[in-house]
């Protein structure tokens, strides 16, 4: 069932925040709405903006409206996850002229089954033909890809889009990819299941991102992610890792890895070894 999304998530940014957010990720207004424009877009906001989930590890407020997002991700110097991502980024294209649909995601349906609906948003493109962009998970595809089935290949790394069970479709991250696949239809747009779902992942305790540390950025040949105290340097060919030791070297990371402006980094590392704690008892 389609559902028609609400008036906020559906409102487009303002002209000074468009101007803004191009200026952000160092792209110019393009020219024209094709492919060629959409992909350098896609590019350009995956290289500026870090993926990550401070706020529901530290329990800081949160909200999944694009005016939200804008305000924290361009104006504070924030990431955010994917439902500010793809929000922020749907946004955009929609401001810029392009049709952009909202669809309700299931990240690890497969594993988990229908409850998982609601806990990811993507975008569908339509130009020549419907694209499926995606910049919400953070080690997957830097470019937008058709919607059909079959593989994908993108700087070296394997993904696929299949049929799952019914209208469903999956999409498959590579072998190394955090998210191993979401799931989605291709007019299933859904606000009130992605809201509540939302807010689960922000407040439940079972929440994947209530009680670890998760952030990401793309890279000119792979990905860097931060999970916990490990921090790992992927490209298609190669796997690096090292430890974040103290709080200073953790500010440090998030400065100068990810581009964040982290309010009070030394809290987030006394949860982290909040956890570690509790985790030994």
């Amino acid at each position: 069932m389609t559902h028609a999304p609400s008036n906020e998530n559906a409102m487009p940014l303002t002209a000074p925040q468009l101007d803004a957010y191009l200026a952000r990720i160092g792209v110019e207004r393009p020219s024209r709405l094709d492919i060629d424009s959409l992909s350098h877009l896609h590019r350009a906001h995956l290289l500026s903006f870090t993926w990550e989930a401070l706020d529901a590890f530290m329990g800081w407020p949160s909200a999944v409206s694009p005016a939200a997002a804008f305000a924290k991700m361009v104006e504070r110097r924030r990431g955010g996850w994917c439902y500010e991502m793809n929000g922020l980024f749907g946004a955009a294209l929609t401001t810029l002229g392009f049709h952009v649909t909202r669809l309700c995601g299931a990240v690890d349906r497969e594993k988990l089954g229908d409850i998982a609906i609601g806990n990811h948003l993507t975008l569908r493109v339509d130009l020549d033909r419907p694209y499926l962009a995606e910049v919400g998970v953070a080690d997957a595809i830097i470019e937008p890809v058709p919607l059909v089935t079959g593989p994908i290949s993108q700087r070296g790394f394997d993904f696929s889009i299949m049929p799952a069970d019914g209208s469903w479709l999956r999409f498959n991250n590579h072998e190394r990819g955090i998210a191993k696949s979401f799931d989605f239809q291709l007019d299933h747009s859904d606000e009130a299941a992605m809201a509540a779902t939302h807010g689960w992942l922000m407040q439940d305790p079972g929440s994947p991102f209530t009680n670890a540390l998760a952030v990401l950025r793309h890279t000119a040949d792979g990905y860097v992610a931060l999970h916990n105290d490990c921090l790992r340097r992927v490209t298609a060919n190669s796997l690096s890792e090292e430890r974040i030791t103290s709080a200073g070297h953790l500010g440090d990371t998030f400065e100068t890895v990810f581009g964040l402006d982290v309010p009070l980094p030394g809290r987030v590392w006394e949860r982290l070894q909040a956890i570690r704690r509790d985790r030994a008892a």
